[in-house]
């Protein structure tokens, strides 16, 4: 476990004294606390403080919480409903030790009216030393955290998409390898028209969005420079507007990532795809790459935006590819999507499958981008399981759309 840690800790009125106790105990240890109040024995809502706590850790911003109040079991209720937090009341050493060994806990929740000062701070120390690390305990903590919700698709959304796919499997009894048919109107709700490219004037950008417009496509995906001008140039229609963040290296700090974010939603945003630090995926830094999503989705959940996970597919084993869509999972994304488009590769219908099987559990969506340029491309990847494609080509695919239908919409 690294060391210096960074602490988040909290306190109702009932634990006030308690927190004021081990904030100093644990910055004596040599960790860096953060006071997320209360400050006074004054009576306050203890769920406020919780999910104070718990933020901070699901964000990253710290890598432990701890929260006090009379009895400890509220405010475990509180902070597991932050997506991505596990929180375990602990009145004891041995249940410190078992949430951390066997729960991978990471937030801590004291009662004050339970244990006196010396015992929190032992068990705190417990908490703060022990690490989960046998397989078999790593495999049930991942099964718990299945066992989350949705990421926060719209429910429309959803329930359009879940339809859409459960249309498209009935058609897998025609003839063996045929594509099942999709209506251009269907077709263009699935789609974000996409320009990215580096020399991209304002002039395509103004005819990308009167494309948008003219189809009615779901969004346009444009670089972080144009979302001001794509909002103005689609007032009045439905179309999103939908930004990419950390493109395309995904070696961006993980700060940044967030400020261009949270930056993007402000003008106008309502979705945003960011690529991963893919360098730590495959370094195995699994904890650096929940933070630097969780960064972004919360970023996302405060401006009310959907937040897409970009893998870069090409550059990933199979191993790599699943463990993207599991981080993606645990940070509460809303969606995991293949590739940039920049890279070695894009879009391919088994990576499409894999992901769509990882992500089940939590229903998020599935986005295919990279490579995907015609009409039958798109129907490939939908009958694989994506429910979102990234198209550059997408005006090609609808027209070739409109002419299978014979021009029906």
């Amino acid at each position: 476990m690294k060391h210096p840690l960074k602490i988040a800790i909290g306190a109702d009125h009932g634990g006030f004294e308690l927190k004021q106790q081990l904030a100093p105990f644990v910055a004596s240890l040599g960790h860096a606390v953060t006071d997320c109040g209360t400050s006074s024995k004054e009576p306050v809502d203890y769920p406020r403080f919780a999910h104070a706590v718990a933020t901070l850790v699901a964000s990253g911003a710290c890598d432990f919480g701890i929260m006090v109040d009379g009895a400890g079991i509220g405010s475990a209720m509180a902070a597991n409903k932050v997506p991505g937090v596990l929180a375990a009341a602990c009145y004891s050493e041995a249940l410190a030790k078992n949430a951390r060994e066997h729960n991978d806990a990471g937030v801590l929740t004291l009662g004050a009216a339970h244990v006196n000062a010396e015992a929190a701070k032992r068990i705190v120390a417990v908490f703060l030393t022990t690490e989960c690390t046998e397989e078999r305990h790593r495999r049930r903590v991942q099964m718990i955290r299945d066992l989350d919700g949705a990421g926060g698709i719209a429910a429309d959304d959803l329930a359009r998409i879940v339809a859409r796919v459960n249309q498209l499997a009935g058609a897998r009894g025609a003839a063996a390898g045929a594509a099942p048919a999709l209506a251009p109107a269907d077709l263009a709700k699935l789609i974000d028209h996409t320009l990215l490219k580096p020399e991209a004037t304002r002039g395509d950008i103004k005819k990308l969005c009167d494309e948008a417009r003219k189809y009615a496509f779901y969004s346009v995906c444009v670089n972080p420079t144009y979302v001001k001008q794509c909002r103005e140039e689609l007032r009045g229609s439905d179309v999103k507007v939908c930004c990419v963040v950390g493109f395309p290296l995904g070696a961006q700090p993980t700060e940044s990532k967030a400020l261009d974010a949270r930056r993007a939603i402000r003008e106008g945003a309502r979705e945003i795809d960011m690529v991963i630090n893919i360098g730590a995926l495959k370094s195995g830094d699994d904890d650096t790459v929940h933070k630097d999503i969780r960064s972004v989705v919360e970023a996302c959940k405060d401006g009310r935006a959907v937040c897409k996970v970009i893998l870069e597919t090409a550059l990933l084993n199979e191993g790599e590819k699943r463990r993207g869509c599991r981080l993606s999972m645990k940070a509460g994304a809303d969606f995991v999507k293949t590739s940039t488009g920049f890279s070695s590769g894009g879009a391919t219908v088994e990576d499409i499958a894999l992901m769509a099987e990882e992500v089940a559990p939590r229903r998020l969506g599935v986005k295919a981008s990279g490579g995907v340029r015609t009409y039958a491309d798109v129907l490939k990847m939908i009958k694989a399981g994506a429910t979102r494609v990234g198209c550059s080509s997408s005006v090609k695919i609808m027209e070739e759309a409109l002419a299978a239908s014979g021009g029906k919409g």
